[in-house]
């Protein structure tokens, strides 16, 4: 499998094919519809013989929605493929070969149930002849599908899909909607659920919304979340609560937090306590020692560090996390927490680090911040990555630096039936 949704071939002159619709050990008859020099991609038309590791999707929708690629793969390959998949690209990307990246990486650790684990999914929104219409993602990239469920949202709110999608269409029949996009979000510990429209500023049935969800749904929260600027480039312009809390509460180990709309969080509750997990036994932090949580985000790895070290500086740069970070902190009654809202390069704490977290985007470590962090004195880093290519990267950028090796690699599976995986890195001092 590659780091994608599709199986890998080779043709006769060692050419790789990229192949969609299959998994790795099928036999398959396929169309191809793209040659590049030292690569193709391929569709899959028929499969001619089903690998050992095919199995029936347990979601009816898998072939056509875009949220579980690998719903064919069976849970045991898939595992298998993510750790490989960190593996090679340490091996190639981070430039350490395949036998000290072997001895690097951990067994990939599963904290969820392969199914029912996300505590959120977000509905594509088309327009078409006058008519709303919401669904899943397709695997096209205007698709959308409609669906009476999602396997993969926790089992309890399996059926808040159909629920939204029929109240948001039913009043689009009477009131213009302009969506762009509707994000659900559940929480089996707390119960919660909010509903997040997604559009732009301008004229919107409030109150109408508000009722045609509270029948179908009985959200805790729903809000609108208006964006400004280019497809690319989108900026929020503003959130409006249009009944309920206005944000979403979830329970992460010990931790109760709230979460807006607009700011990022783990879709997999469990996984991210096994991220928490990981980080706090990978840093051991001491009372009497100084922490750094960089890309902080609301405080997933802030609050719990703050309960152990004795002071930490958290740094995020996006405006809606900062604003959550600072009520989570105040909510859990910390003093020894400095909230910086900024970038983490240009804001860099100006302390002297024991322990310190990075959680970055899928873009990884800038290179400047790669060069600060290295200068700190302190005796450990976990980094945590949602992208084994980036990781390898930054591991290599560490390794010319000179002042921390990586200790050890854990991979975590936070996305089933997907190729992503998390990875949570130790960093010691060289």
């Amino acid at each position: 499998m590659s780091y994608g949704p599709d199986a890998v071939a080779h043709d006769a002159e060692g050419k790789a094919i990229f192949v969609s619709g299959a998994v790795a050990g099928d036999t398959v008859r396929v169309r191809v519809d793209r040659e590049e020099d030292r690569w193709a991609h391929a569709t899959t038309l028929e499969v001619l013989s089903g690998s050992d590791a095919r199995v029936t999707p347990a979601c009816p929708y898998a072939s056509v929605c875009g949220g579980c690629p690998w719903a064919a793969l069976s849970y045991e390959a898939q595992t298998q493929a993510k750790r490989a998949g960190v593996v090679d690209a340490l091996a190639r990307v981070g430039r350490m070969g395949t036998e000290r990246a072997e001895a690097l990486v951990a067994p990939l650790v599963s904290p969820s149930e392969p199914w029912g684990y996300r505590n959120k999914v977000e509905l594509a929104v088309s327009h078409e002849g006058g008519r709303v219409s919401l669904g899943m993602h397709g695997r096209g990239e205007k698709d959308v599908v409609k669906v009476t469920s999602c396997a993969l949202l926790d089992r309890r709110h399996a059926k808040a899909v159909k629920a939204v999608s029929g109240a948001l269409g039913y009043l689009a029949g009477s009131h213009h909607l302009d969506l762009e996009r509707v994000g659900i979000r559940v929480s089996q510990r707390t119960r919660e659920v909010e509903v997040a429209l997604w559009d732009r500023p301008g004229g919107f049935p409030r109150a109408q919304a508000a009722k045609v969800l509270a029948d179908a749904l009985s959200p805790t929260s729903v809000v609108r979340v208006m964006q400004k600027g280019p497809a690319k480039a989108r900026k929020i312009a503003g959130v409006e609560c249009l009944s309920g809390a206005g944000s979403w509460g979830e329970q992460v180990g010990d931790e109760r937090m709230r979460v807006s709309a607009p700011s990022f969080f783990q879709v997999n509750t469990r996984g991210a306590e096994k991220l928490v997990d990981l980080v706090l036994e990978a840093l051991r932090p001491a009372a009497d020692e100084e922490a750094m949580d960089l890309y902080c985000g609301a405080g997933t790895f802030t609050l719990p560090l703050a309960r152990r070290a004795g002071f930490v500086s958290a740094v995020e740069s996006y405006g809606p996390a900062v604003r959550d970070l600072r009520r989570n902190i105040d909510s859990a009654g910390l003093d020894n927490v400095d909230p910086i809202g900024g970038d983490a390069g240009r804001e860099f704490p100006d302390v002297d680090a024991d322990v310190i977290v990075v959680d970055p985007p899928r873009a990884g470590l800038a290179a400047d911040v790669v060069s600060r962090l290295s200068e700190q004195p302190a005796r450990a880093i976990a980094y945590v990555s949602c992208d084994p290519a980036t990781l390898a990267r930054d591991l290599a950028r560490f390794a010319e630096a000179g002042t921390f090796a990586p200790a050890r690699v854990t991979p975590v599976d936070l996305f089933p039936q997907t190729f992503h995986v998390e990875t949570v890195t130790l960093l010691e001092r060289a």
